[in-house]
């Protein structure tokens, strides 16, 4: 009787090579971002947010990490003037001029939504309030039929909703420039 002949090893599968034998190679990207109407220069891995590069490289505190997943709304910025969830957005994609909450007055002039929300009262610990905003100017901004659908995505623990769209009704009846 023969002896079956040892097969040969199967090449190894990639997934399973370790860290040690083949490292993870990070590389940078230089991008231009246009926020709140300043040009600013960064060096960011591939996989940064937006909202991280705002807040960790920018110093940029109003967009907030709520939930990190694109849930609550609380890093909602606009992008070329339309709202986006930084969370979810990386920032080497980011090719369009980036507002956030903190350019919307000019100087010490409110901007008509947020001071209808100080007229509203539709702050209250202000967590969620800059995302709130930012899609409450959108809505503004895009006349939209149904504000409490639109915004569905900015969640306040607060309940201060019905002051929210108070807010909203209040601009678009006096039919503010926005």
């Amino acid at each position: 009787m023969v002896a079956p002949k040892p097969l040969d090893p199967p090449p190894p599968d990639p997934a399973d090579v370790s860290s040690a034998e083949c490292p993870r190679k990070e590389t940078s990207v230089d991008i231009s971002l246009e926020i709140n109407g300043k040009p600013q220069q960064l060096d960011v891995e591939p996989g940064v947010t937006l909202l991280d590069a705002l807040r960790e490289r920018l110093d940029v505190t109003g967009p907030k990490k709520g939930c990190d997943r694109g849930q609550c709304g609380a890093c909602t910025v606009h992008v070329g003037g339309k709202p986006v969830l930084s969370c979810l957005t990386l920032a080497a994609t980011v090719r369009q001029p980036v507002t956030t909450v903190e350019g919307l007055a000019d100087g010490d002039e409110l901007q008509p939504v947020q001071r209808a929300f100080v007229d509203q009262d539709a702050l209250q610990c202000g967590f969620c309030t800059s995302g709130q905003l930012m899609s409450a100017v959108a809505a503004v901004e895009q006349d939209v039929a149904d504000v409490r659908e639109f915004m569905s995505g900015n969640l306040c623990r607060c309940a201060a909703y019905p002051n929210i769209v108070a807010a909203i009704e209040q601009v678009r009846q006096a039919d503010a420039t926005v």
